[in-house]
C-alpha cells in the first residue's frame, strides 16, 4: 500500500504533501530513479569491479582443527596478510554449513539471530586424506566429500566423480575487513578488496567507503567498508530458482548484461515487471535443478544483498545447442552464482538434496515450516482501501449474501483508525467496532484490520507514549529517536529487533489493550520494510541504530520481526489456544512461521495477473506457501474480463484476496453485470468446494516444508519440458491448474506432465494422457484444472456463506483412477482454528482404491477427534461399470449402495453411502 491519495486528512507537513504529489501524479509507474542500481550502490560497484581470476586467499593447513562437530581453518589474504576464519560443519540431513569471518575483527560483525529455529545439529566430519595441497573430508553420505584446496583457497563438494558445487572456484571471495579510518590518525591499511592498489586506485576506491550519498540522502558509514562476497559454481546446471521477491520469471535469468538481482526490502510503487529490482521481501535462498539432482544455497545475511548469475549456455539458441550435440561438444552446462552483501559474515548452508523434496525438508529443518493457518483464512477475503464506515461494512457483507457469494474475511485499511493511530478506531466512522464484529460473528465471518509499524508522534497517543518512555524506538545515528514520514505524518519506528519491544507489542493485542477488538479480528502488517516516505529509497537510513547494530546490518529482518511480534500477540490474547492469521508485506527467511504474504501493490493489467504465478511459485520454493496477489490489481481499474480471469486464477492460489486502491471505482463482485457476477460467483464457489484439499495441503506443508503451490518440475524432476514452465502449476501433487491470463483468449495450451500419467478435466471428467501439450478451447467460464489419475481428492459441494458454516457438512470423494485402476488420497479434519492438532486432536485418514475396493484407514491410530461430517457421495473417474456396489463398516455391517454410471465419461457415482468421515469402511465394486 504505497503512494496513496489521501482525503479528509489532518494537515500535513509540506514535505509529505510534496512527496504524495510526486507519487500520485498522472503516471502510475515506478520511478526507478528513487532506487539504486548496482553502480549507485558503492559496495556493489566495488565488488562487481573484481573480476574472476586467481583468489589471493590461501588456506593455512597448519591451523586446521577438527573436532567432533566442526572443522576450523584460517585463510590468509596474501596481498594484505589479513586472516579469516573458516568454519565447516556437516549438518544432519545432508547439509553442509560454511562460515567465514574475520579472525580478529576490529569489532564484532553481525550474525543473524532468530531465523534458524535451533542450533542445527551436527554430524562428525572425518579426514579421508591430506597433503600440502589440501585436505579431503567425508560428508558421510554415500561417496560425498568436500575437498579443501590450499592455493588458491577453494571448496569442492563431490559425489563420486561428480562435482556438485564449488566455492571460490572463480576467485571472487572478497572480505572487506573492518578498519580504522585514515583521518582518525589510527593505523590504517587500504584494502578495498584483495589487490595491491595504486594511489589513483586508492582515491577512486575511497569513494563511498566512509560516506555515501544517494540523491539528497547521506549515509555516514561509521564502520567503513564491510562488504563480503563469495562465488558458487554449479556444474551441469542450467536452471536456478528462488531468491524472491522479484517480479520476474520462475527461472532466474543471467545478469551479465544488467544489474544483479537485488535483495533489499523496499516499498516500491507499482513495480515494473521482468527485472531484478528489489521489492518488499527478501529470502536469500536459491535452488538449482537438473534431471539428476536438486541442490540449494541459503545465504544467511540480512544486509542489502546482490546476486549475480552467469551461465556458459546463456544466449545459446536451441539450434546452437543441437549443433554442440551434433559436433560432439563436451562442454558441460554450468551456472555460476555470486552473492554480495554489504555487511555481516559469510554464513551459507549448502543443501545437497538430492531431490526437490529433500531440499524442502533440509531448508525446513533450518528455518521451520509454513505455519498451519486457520481454515477460514483459506477462504475468500474481501478488501479495499478503504471501507468507509460500519454501514459500508454492513452493506458489503449483506451484498455477498444477496448475490450468494461466500466469503470469510472483510478487511479494513488505514482509514479505519483515529488519524492513523494504530490499535484505534475512527470515533465517528467506526464508533462501535464490537457491534460490527459481532454482526460478522453472527454470520460466522471475520475481519482483518491493518496495524502498521510506524507510530504517530503524538503526546496524546498511548502507544507512542509507551514506546518513547520505554526507549523502544529505533535511534538515529546521533542517539535520538529516529523519525520519518509515513501515513500519520511524522512517525517513530519501534525497534522490533529487541525481544522486549516485541513482547510489549504482542501485549497490545490483548482484548483489554486493543479496545474494540474481539476474537474474530485479525491483523495485517503493511509498510514494514520499513517504509519511510522521506527516507533514502523510501526506507530507513542505513546508519539508523538498533541497539549495537546499524539498520545496514539488520534491514531485511525488520518485516519478519514485525510479523513475529504480531502473530505472538494474537496467540497470547487467546491464552495460547487460537491460531493467528497475520498478513505481511515485508519478509525474510523464516517468515513462513508467522503467516501469509502477498505480492504487494500490483496493477490491473494482464501482465500483472500473469506474473502472480511465478512470484508465488518462487516464494513457495523457499518455504513461504501462503502467498497471493491482489485480485483485480491494486492500482488502476480492471476490465470486466480481466477481473473475472483474476478471480478464476486467484481461486486456485493459496491466499485469495481482492484489494483495490482508494482512487479506483468500487469493484465488489456484483458491480459488473449479472453475467460477470455469475462467473465470479462460480470461481469463488469452486474455491470453497476444494477447501478440504487446500487445508490438507497446508497441513502437509506444515509437516514437511513442501510448497502447496508448486512448479511442475518439483514432481516431474526428470522432465526438462517442465523446468521453465511458469504459466501453470500444481496444487500439491494432484491438481494441475493452467489459468487463462491472456486477454481475449479462445484457448490455452497446457503441458500435462508424466509419461505414465493420465489427467482428468475436473469439470467434464475428460481423460488426457500425460507428456503432451494439450490445446484447450476456453470461454469466459473456463478454468482449466486437471486431477491427476491415481489420486483421491475430498471436496465439500454444499457451499455456504463462509467456511465455518460448512464445518459439519458432508464430503464428496473424487477418485481419479490411473492406468492401473488405482488411486490414493488423504482426508484431514480438525477443529480448524486451535492448536489442538499439536495434541493429536485430528482425523487423518488414508483413502485408497485398488482391486475395485475403496477403503478408509486411520493414518494416526493414537489421534483423537470426532466429526459430524459424513461421506455423501463417491465419484470414481475412469472406472468401468460395476454390477453392484456394497459398503462394509467397521462393525461388520454390509449394505448395498445406489450408483449411477456415465458410460461416455466412464464415471461411477455412488450416492448417499452415509458413513462418518472419521470411520473405517470399505466400498466394493463388483
Amino acid at each position: 500500500m504505497f503512494q496513496r491519495h489521501i482525503t479528509k486528512r489532518p494537515k500535513m507537513a509540506p514535505v509529505l504533501v510534496l512527496w504524495l504529489a510526486m507519487c500520485l501524479g498522472a503516471t502510475w509507474a515506478v520511478d526507478r530513479g528513487n532506487f539504486k542500481t548496482c553502480d549507485q550502490s558503492a559496495f556493489c560497484k566495488r565488488q562487481r569491479a573484481l573480476k574472476p581470476g586467481d583468489s589471493p586467499y590461501r588456506a593455512l593447513l597448519e591451523t586446521m582443527e577438527l573436532t567432533n562437530t566442526r572443522l576450523t581453518l584460517q585463510l590468509i589474504n596474501d596481498n594484505n596478510k589479513v586472516r579469516l576464519l573458516l568454519e565447516l560443519y556437516r549438518l544432519q540431513g545432508n547439509i553442509t554449513r560454511v562460515k567465514i569471518n574475520e579472525l580478529k575483527p576490529l569489532k564484532p560483525r553481525y550474525e543473524v539471530p532468530d531465523v534458524l529455529i535451533r542450533d542445527p545439529p551436527t554430524e562428525p566430519l572425518s579426514v579421508l586424506s591430506q597433503d600440502e595441497s589440501g585436505v579431503v573430508l567425508s560428508l558421510g553420505v554415500e561417496s560425498q566429500r568436500v575437498i579443501v584446496s590450499v592455493r588458491p583457497f577453494r571448496l569442492d563438494i563431490m559425489e563420486g566423480h561428480d562435482v556438485l558445487m564449488s566455492l571460490n572456484s572463480r576467485g571472487l571471495l572478497a572480505f572487506e575487513h573492518l578498519r580504522m579510518r585514515k583521518d582518525t590518525g589510527a593505523q590504517y591499511t587500504l584494502v578495498v578488496f584483495d589487490f595491491q592498489a595504486t594511489k589513483e586506485e586508492e582515491e577512486k576506491a575511497e569513494e563511498g567507503m566512509w560516506e555515501e550519498t544517494f540523491k539528497s540522502h547521506s549515509d555516514s558509514k561509521p564502520n567503513g567498508p564491510s562488504s563480503i562476497s563469495l562465488d558458487f559454481s554449479l556444474p551441469g546446471v542450467e536452471h536456478v530458482y528462488g531468491i524472491p521477491e522479484h517480479a520476474d520469471d520462475l527461472k532466474l535469468k543471467t545478469t551479465d548484461n544488467g544489474d544483479p538481482y537485488r535483495l533489499f526490502n523496499l516499498d516500491v510503487f507499482q513495480y515494473e515487471l521482468y527485472n531484478p529490482m528489489a521489492l518488499y521481501g527478501a529470502v536469500p535462498v536459491m535452488l538449482a535443478h537438473n534431471a539428476q539432482r536438486t541442490t540449494g544455497i541459503f545465504w544467511l545475511n540480512a544486509a542489502e544483498t546482490w546476486v549475480d548469475i552467469s551461465s556458459n549456455t546463456a544466449g545459446k539458441t536451441v539450434f546452437g545447442k543441437m549443433l554442440d550435440y551434433v559436433q560432439g561438444s563436451s562442454e558441460i552446462p554450468q551456472t555460476d552464482v555470486r552473492w554480495i552483501s554489504e555487511s555481516g559474515i559469510i554464513d551459507v548452508f549448502i543443501m545437497l538434496g538430492p531431490t526437490p523434496k529433500h531440499v524442502f525438508s533440509q531448508y525446513a529443518s533450518l528455518t521451520g515450516t509454513q505455519s498451519f493457518p486457520p481454515l477460514a483464512s483459506l477462504g475468500y477475503h474481501q478488501c479495499r482501501w478503504n471501507y468507509n464506515d460500519q454501514e459500508d461494512v454492513r452493506s458489503v457483507d449483506a451484498g455477498f449474501d444477496e448475490y450468494d457469494i461466500p466469503y470469510d474475511f472483510i478487511w479494513l485499511d488505514i482509514e479505519h483508525t483515529d488519524g492513523k493511530r494504530y490499535f484505534t478506531w475512527d470515533p465517528h466512522k467506526f464508533a462501535t467496532p464490537k457491534e460490527m464484529l459481532q454482526g460478522l460473528m453472527d454470520k460466522k465471518r471475520k475481519m482483518v484490520a491493518i496495524v502498521d509499524p510506524h507510530i504517530k508522534i503524538d503526546s496524546n497517543y498511548k502507544i507512542h507514549n509507551e514506546i518513547r518512555s520505554r526507549g523502544f524506538y529505533v535511534k538515529n545515528k546521533d542517539g535520538g529517536d529516529y523519525e520519518g514520514w509515513c501515513w500519520p505524518g511524522n512517525a517513530g519506528y519501534p525497534d522490533f529487533t529487541r525481544a522486549d519491544m516485541r513482547a510489549w507489542w504482542a501485549s497490545m493485542f490483548a482484548y483489554d489493550q486493543y479496545e474494540g477488538s474481539m476474537e474474530n479480528l485479525y491483523t495485517w502488517n503493511d509498510m514494514n520494510e520499513p517504509s519511510v516516505f522521506n527516507g533514502p529509497e523510501v526506507t530507513m537510513h542505513k546508519d539508523a541504530v538498533h541497539g549495537d547494530w546499524e539498520n545496514r546490518d539488520v534491514h531485511n529482518l525488520y518485516g519478519l520481526y514485525v510479523q513475529m511480534a504480531t502473530a505472538d500477540g494474537l496467540v497470547q490474547r487467546s491464552g495460547g489456544v487460537e491460531r493467528p492469521f497475520v498478513l505481511t508485506r515485508a519478509f525474510f527467511a523464516g517468515s513462513q512461521r508467522y503467516g501469509a504474504v502477498w505480492t504487494g501493490d500490483n496493477a490491473a493489467e494482464w501482465d500483472h495477473l500473469k506474473i502472480s504465478i511465478p512470484m508465488c511459485l518462487s516464494l513457495g520454493l523457499v518455504g513461504i506457501s501462503f502467498c497471493g496477489a491482489d485480485v483485480g490489481g491494486f492500482f488502476k481499474s480492471p476490465t470486466p474480463e480481466l477481473l473475472v480471469r483474476w478471480y478464476q486464477t486467484g481461486a486456485y492460489q493459496p491466499f485469495f484476496r481482492a484489494h483495490a486502491h482508494l482512487d479506483t471505482p468500487r469493484r465488489e463482485p456484483w458491480l459488473f453485470g449479472p453475467e460477470n457476477t455469475a462467473l465470479i460467483r462460480e470461481a469463488v464457489r469452486q474455491r470453497y468446494t476444494f477447501l478440504p484439499y487446500w487445508y490438507q495441503q497446508f497441513y502437509h506443508a506444515y509437516r514437511t516444508g513442501e510448497p502447496v503451490m508448486r512448479p511442475l518440475w518439483v514432481e516431474y524432476t526428470q522432465d526438462p519440458a517442465t523446468f521453465a514452465v511458469d504459466d501453470e502449476f500444481l496444487i500439491g501433487q494432484n491438481l494441475l491448474v493452467h489459468p487463462v491470463t491472456e486477454e481475449g483468449a479462445r484457448g490455452v495450451t497446457a503441458y500435462l506432465p508424466g509419461k505414465e500419467e493420465v489427467w482428468f478435466d475436473i469439470h467434464t471428467f475428460q481423460k488426457h494422457n500425460g507428456a503432451q501439450n494439450l490445446y484447450i478451447p476456453v470461454t469466459m467460464s473456463s478454468i482449466p484444472v486437471f486431477q491427476r489419475g491415481g489420486s483421491i481428492i475430498p471436496r465439500k459441494m454444499r457451499v455456504r456463506r463462509s467456511s465455518s458454516c460448512m464445518e459439519h457438512d458432508p464430503y464428496t470423494l473424487y477418485a481419479a483412477l490411473n492406468a492401473r485402476g488405482v488411486a490414493e488420497g488423504e482426508l484431514y479434519i480438525d477443529d480448524g482454528h486451535t492448536f489442538n492438532y499439536e495434541k493429536k486432536e485430528f482425523i487423518h485418514r488414508r483413502l485408497s482404491f485398488s482391486n475395485n475396493v475403496l477403503s478408509s484407514v486411520n493414518l494416526v491410530p493414537d489421534s483423537h477427534f470426532t466429526t459430524n461430517s459424513w461421506i455423501e457421495r463417491i465419484v470414481l473417474i475412469g472406472s468401468s461399470k460395476p454390477a453392484k456396489v456394497t459398503l462394509k463398516t467397521a462393525d461388520g455391517n454390509e449394505s448395498q449402495l445406489e450408483f449411477d454410471f456415465d458410460a461416455s465419461m466412464s464415471v461411477v457415482t455412488v450416492r448417499k453411502p452415509g458413513m462418518n468421515a472419521g470411520a473405517d469402511w470399505t466400498v466394493t465394486l463388483q
